[in-house]
């Protein structure tokens, strides 16, 4: 086999190594190092030193090319403040993700997609997500579990490897399927409109996110989708009336799962609440330590299609190293991309259930 220089490339970006930085780690020169990424077979010594200074099997820059995603077809939230570090590994996260989808995908049945293209309505996002309610049958009641819903509905869904405040979450299309990569820093409600958020780009933005709109306008429109979506209008009108307290909020937040934040901000929205009472609500929200957290809590989603086919792998004998091991990656890189969303469930889980491929 050949060695790939992309993955190399792909493997200095997750350890948000410079070319420089990789040559001194690993005692080679920086013309070695970019020799190696454009296209020249290293020899084996060479080969250690960089898989040692990278933690990655030397096996990995053997394998076939890596899928490279183009900036252009991400969606990142906070982009203007991303380094281009930081961007370049959550995309090379993003390939290590496709890839394990790819090793997942063998041996297990997923669900199809079953987005729309909803990009005509980029200007009207509570259109949007009324209309995808609709092409799901699920009306204008709460979303029991986000995550859940979107798995069903064929959305991959993985864990930001990125522990870093500035990559949030981001998803893209890669052929027919969505992905979505979510930042588990957040609290559970955070991170469920962010969920919610990413869903919009997928479907008002599709297959070509950053360039359908400008940034700005794409995050509008994602996030007027996520409130929309998460808190219809028609739902919070019939449930709430009369809202003047911070202590109101935090009652009604956990119907929709949503931070308070969101809700008085979906409510003034929808002309529930008024400016002062706007205003004054969000002050008293801050004291209580809502506007970085949330102190009363809802429990955090996890994904039920890795819950089922990590506890059907460990049922047959097959464990994330064996995993890491299939995929040439660093044990570490697997666990990143399922921390937190792979727990064990304590409950049956919903359909549709896994089938495994013959």
């Amino acid at each position: 086999m050949m060695f790939s220089g992309e993955r190399l490339r792909l493997a200095r970006h997750r350890r948000k190594m410079s070319g420089k930085e990789l040559a001194a780690v690993s005692g080679l020169t920086d013309v070695t190092v970019s020799k190696a990424e454009n296209g020249h077979q290293p020899d084996p010594e060479t080969v250690r030193r960089l898989a040692t200074a990278l933690s990655y099997p030397s096996r990995f820059f053997y394998m076939d090319e890596p899928e490279i995603l183009e900036p252009k077809a991400v969606s990142f939230r906070s982009l203007k403040k991303m380094k281009a570090a930081e961007r370049n590994a959550a995309l090379a996260a993003g390939a290590n993700g496709i890839a394990l989808y790819g090793w997942i995908s063998s041996r297990f049945h997923l669900p199809r997609a079953d987005l729309i293209d909803l990009s005509r309505e980029q200007d009207r996002p509570s259109v949007a997500a009324r209309l995808l309610r609709q092409h799901w049958g699920i009306g204008d009641r709460p979303i029991g579990n986000l995550l859940r819903l979107f798995e069903s509905k064929g959305i991959r869904v993985l864990s930001l490897a990125e522990r870093n405040h500035n990559v949030d979450a981001y998803s893209f299309w890669h052929g027919d399927s969505p992905y979505m990569f979510l930042n588990q820093m957040k609290t559970a409600e955070r991170s469920n409109f962010d969920a919610a958020h990413e869903l919009g780009h997928l479907v008002l933005h599709f297959h070509a996110q950053a360039e359908s709109a400008p940034e700005d306008d794409a995050e509008r429109q994602a996030n007027n989708f996520a409130s929309a979506f998460l808190m219809p209008e028609a739902d919070v009108k019939s449930s709430l009336s009369s809202i003047y307290s911070a202590s109101q909020i935090i009652k009604a937040k956990g119907r929709w799962k949503v931070s308070a934040m969101a809700l008085l901000q979906r409510l003034f929205q929808l002309g529930m609440v008024t400016e002062w009472n706007h205003r004054s609500i969000i002050i008293d929200l801050g004291r209580m330590g809502y506007r970085t957290g949330e102190p009363v809590g809802v429990e955090r989603e996890s994904s039920a299609v890795l819950s089922k086919a990590f506890a059907e792998l460990w049922r047959r004998g097959i464990t994330k190293n064996d995993i890491a091991d299939d995929l040439g990656l660093p044990l570490d890189e697997v666990e990143a991309l399922v921390f937190d969303l792979a727990g064990v469930q304590s409950h049956k889980p919903d359909r549709p259930s896994l089938a495994l491929v013959p």
